[in-house]
């Protein structure tokens, strides 16, 4: 029964130490080291947010996976941006077209006045 014991006791110990060896050697998995714990890595800028702010955004991790919060925050921005830029787009669109109009326009009225 005590070597029994006392087997069970060195497999947990060498268990325990390989465990440890491996975690010091390959880490947690992550690309990027553990923040300390509160901190968010979540950074935008308040306008203007460009793809490498995008592709240069980093979440906090919880247990499994990203903390929604800070997802959810940052989709929403994005969102907004997108929608803004789309927003400014078709009114350079509706612009440029009415441009291109009165350009018409005034390119008629001198061949008339030519002739």
């Amino acid at each position: 029964m005590a070597s029994a014991l006392i087997y069970l006791l060195v497999v947990l110990a060498v268990a325990a130490v390989i465990y440890l060896l491996a975690s010091l050697v390959f880490g947690r998995g992550e690309q990027l080291e553990a923040l300390p714990p509160g901190s968010t890595p979540t950074r935008l800028p308040p306008a203007d947010v460009e793809g490498s702010d995008v592709r240069a955004l980093r979440f906090q991790q919880v247990l499994r996976g990203y903390k929604a919060a800070e997802v959810d925050w940052a989709l929403e921005r994005v969102a907004g941006e997108l929608d803004e830029l789309r927003g400014r787009i078709a009114v350079l669109e509706r612009q440029l077209d009415a441009a291109g109009e009165e350009i018409r326009r005034s390119r008629a009225e001198r061949a008339e006045e030519e002739l």
